[in-house]
């Protein structure tokens, strides 16, 4: 589960050190450059649903499988687009293909894996997709800078196709999974039920908000890094992404202090911990703008290692639904507030994206306060 978490990431972010290069060579604007990544995190977020009814009734697994196998071979076929729009149906096909194997993969978690470890278990995997993301973007922009960017997104893909077997060969067996029918009115009842539920639905708001601001921060950041006073270049830039090493360590680190003190007595501290390393971003020395986003990064996996768990467990036997639409908000928040943010920087360069982000998190901050005081969950 590791490596589908890593190559999902790698390949699904591996145009966002790019921005600034894309923006140049296509002759486009930076908002229009971000639609890149947020046209694969829209289709993946579309596909979701889809995705885990498809699982509930065929095997987790076996989607698991081909998705991530499905989306290696696209990947490979971007590096050859002729023009921007290309590109952006390529990496929209990307995420849709990659939508298996998260929509399953929770669900996946959460029925293998004894409750006492699910929290470990699922930092672990979200610990995946964190160094799946760092590599990715470090990877794409020191190769861009030492050959070009078709270079980049061919390496990724060959680095695909080399997870992808790797997963195919050595996840083990579903033991646990039971199919359940795909009818619409299954569907219905069950989406009726998560709604109903005191915490789902709040949680669904904490991906949306907290994605859509780290998406919000690394799209811009390299704009910021690129101008007076720091005039960094490529791989500079993309060495800002070897911070995704704290959130593979927050990750995990946050699933062991779930499993001892509890999520309400957690969540709450690792949201402050993202404001906080928000704030350190607006100073114009490069130390401290660093330490920023690297506290932001720790708060950011953190957030979302207890959010999913959370979901996980709230959603019992219809958890496979649950962890999707999870995930749809999750990446609908990086698609929406990610691309949305660049009007931010048109009007108020990094002050502005802070500010609109800020804002963001506060509302994040009021939801997971109001988490805290939920009653024990089902169990």
């Amino acid at each position: 589960m590791f490596v589908g978490g890593f190559a999902t990431f790698a390949m699904l972010y591996a145009t966002q050190p790019l921005l600034p290069l894309l923006t140049s060579e296509f002759g486009i604007s930076p908002a229009s450059a971000s639609l890149s990544v947020s046209a694969g995190t829209a289709a993946l977020a579309l596909m979701l649903i889809p995705a885990s009814v498809l699982a509930d009734r065929s095997g987790r697994e076996k989607v698991m499988k081909i998705s991530l196998a499905l989306a290696a071979l696209i990947a490979l076929a971007c590096a050859a687009v002729n023009d921007f729009s290309q590109l952006l149906i390529l990496r929209a096909l990307l995420g849709a293909s990659l939508a298996g194997l998260p929509a399953a993969a929770m669900a996946y978690i959460g029925e293998e894996v004894s409750p006492r470890a699910q929290g470990k278990a699922m930092g672990l995997y979200i610990a995946g997709n964190a160094l799946g993301g760092m590599s990715g973007r470090v990877l794409s922009a020191l190769l861009t800078d030492l050959g070009s960017w078709r270079i980049a997104l061919l390496t990724l893909g060959l680095l695909g196709i080399v997870s992808a077997a790797v997963f195919w060969y050595r996840l083990p067996p579903s033991r646990h999974f039971q199919a359940r029918a795909a009818s619409i009115s299954r569907i219905i009842d069950d989406a009726r039920h998560i709604s109903r539920d005191a915490g789902l639905p709040w949680l669904f708001l904490t991906a949306l908000l907290a994605m859509g601001v780290f998406i919000g921060v690394y799209n811009y950041l390299g704009f910021r890094l690129l101008e007076a006073p720091f005039n960094l270049g490529q791989t500079a830039i993309g060495a800002i992404f070897l911070l995704y090493v704290v959130g593979s360590w927050a990750s995990a680190f946050a699933g062991q202090l779930t499993d001892r003190f509890g999520r309400r007595k957690v969540q709450w501290v690792v949201v402050m911990i993202m404001i906080s390393g928000l704030l350190l971003t607006l100073s114009d020395a490069l130390a401290l703008l660093i330490a920023g986003v690297a506290i932001f990064t720790f708060g950011f996996f953190a957030t979302h290692s207890i959010s999913s768990g959370w979901v996980a467990r709230r959603g019992q036997e219809r958890r496979g639904l649950a962890t999707a639409i999870y995930l749809t908000f999750y990446y609908l928040g990086a698609s929406l507030i990610g691309s949305l943010s660049g009007f931010a920087w048109s009007l108020g360069r990094w002050n502005g994206i802070a500010a609109v982000l800020g804002l963001c998190l506060l509302l994040l901050l009021a939801i997971v306060l109001r988490l805290k005081k939920l009653p024990a969950d089902p169990a």
